[in-house]
């Protein structure tokens, strides 16, 4: 299968042009390399108001801690916000549309958030992880024999092997059809441009009809699992639900919105950068292919490294202070985990990719306190499985003209279009 040609977000900050003057060659949409630029940041102004997004932007590993953690002052209620606010064409069709999905738990505050999460968490668990497993690891398989099987020796890890697998991992958990990758990621690249993108409002249109059709798909997933039951986690939400607990219909479609994004974009992102990254440090792969017990801890060093989400918002309830910077009320704040997460006050050498770090586990790549990423364990398992099954089919693979990847412009989220490998006979 091949990934959705839909456009990617454009930028009028990005593409080269000079930051302004103070902004230390930061650009919010540009992904290729923004981490000499929060270098800059971390050094000269940690905490920056940029007037191109109406964000303060903050870079510190510990102030952005301290924002995750102060759930009463900074609020979660518009990490799912669309970052340019939505045209009037867009909005007529969502509103037609019955589009009323809101975030699952990401952009919910306690004590909704808190009763939300009890009963996902109890749905979501490692038993049913276990179960996945061995399918994960035979889809993994599948598709890498497929890409190695091309006779030109070429290939891409993120449409050959990280497009796929962690969305038929989503869909099998949550019972919806695993032929309809395509659909899904559609959906979710619309998601994504909608969300954090900086689109015109023309170009808002196509996206706004897939938002539509998206959490259409939501609902009727929740009637199925009312009608007909299931073994997946939309039948254990509905069955906690009549069990007594207390989540509604809309509540649960709108947790299926955000698990059909969050549970497969960040997973293929990371399995894409995983391989990207080790690939570009021959001897830090050769160590995986001879040991392959490394994986996990080089998991957690890619996730430092090169996370998938770079930044997150929150809003100031109250005047507040971060770094010493001032913060008035409902402000917005961008948090730079991808810069948090080279912080030499917290990392050593922090510019440095090193499987071996010590305290890597500490990156802020899954967020902090209250909103800890509720699929971490998942995300790793699909990474972990995926290194495995590579380092051992096909331990000699090499990256193929690294220097031409791109990566897709928005504010959050860095995804590389394409990982191209090659590999000797």
């Amino acid at each position: 299968m091949s990934p959705s040609t839909e456009a990617a977000p454009r930028c009028p900050f990005g593409h080269g042009a000079e930051a302004p003057a103070g902004h230390h060659g930061y650009q919010p949409f540009q992904m290729k390399d923004p981490f000499p630029a929060y270098a800059e940041l971390r050094a000269e102004q940690p905490v920056m108001f940029d007037e191109r997004i109406g964000y303060y932007v903050v870079t510190r590993y510990d102030d952005i801690k301290a924002v995750f953690d102060d759930w009463e002052t900074f609020s979660s209620e518009n990490a799912q916000a669309p970052v340019r606010e939505r045209g009037p064409a867009a909005r007529k069709i969502m509103e037609e549309g019955g589009f009323t999905a809101y975030s699952g738990l990401s952009a919910r505050r306690p004590p909704e958030h808190t009763r939300i999460r009890s009963v996902v968490q109890k749905a979501f668990t490692p038993r049913r992880f276990k179960v996945l497993e061995p399918f994960i690891r035979q889809n993994v398989v599948d598709q890498l024999e497929r890409m190695l099987a091309n006779p030109e020796r070429r290939g891409d890890i993120f449409r050959d092997l990280a497009y796929d697998v962690p969305t038929v991992t989503i869909l099998t958990l949550i019972g919806a059809d695993v032929a309809e990758v395509d659909k899904f990621k559609r959906w979710s690249d619309s998601r994504a441009a909608m969300t954090w993108g900086d689109l015109s409002d023309e170009e808002q249109i196509p996206h706004a009809h897939n938002l539509v059709e998206y959490w259409q798909e939501c609902q009727r997933l929740v009637r199925v699992a009312h009608e007909e039951g299931g073994d997946n986690l939309t039948a254990d939400l509905v069955k906690a639900q009549q069990d007594g607990a207390e989540i509604s219909d809309h509540e649960i479609a709108s947790v299926l919105y955000s698990m059909l994004f969050a549970g497969h974009e960040t997973t293929t992102t990371l399995i894409s950068n995983a391989v990207r990254v080790l690939l570009a440090h021959p001897e830090q792969w050769q160590q995986l292919v001879e040991d392959p017990k490394k994986i996990p801890a080089a998991i957690d060093e890619v996730l430092r490294y090169s996370g998938s989400i770079v930044g997150w918002r929150r809003k100031a309830l109250k005047d507040a202070e971060v770094g010493g910077v001032k913060i008035p009320e409902g402000a917005g704040l961008l948090l730079l985990m991808g810069s948090a997460n080279r912080d030499e006050t917290r990392f050593t050498g922090g510019e440095e990719f090193d499987i071996s770090r010590p305290n890597a586990r500490e990156h802020l790549s899954f967020g902090y306190g209250i909103h800890y990423c509720l699929g971490n364990m998942l995300a790793k398992l699909q990474a972990k499985i995926a290194l495995e099954e590579i380092v051992r089919l096909a331990p000699n693979l090499k990256l193929d003209n690294p220097e031409a990847i791109e990566f897709r412009e928005n504010l959050s989220f860095r995804v590389p279009e394409s990982v191209p490998v090659a590999w000797e006979a």
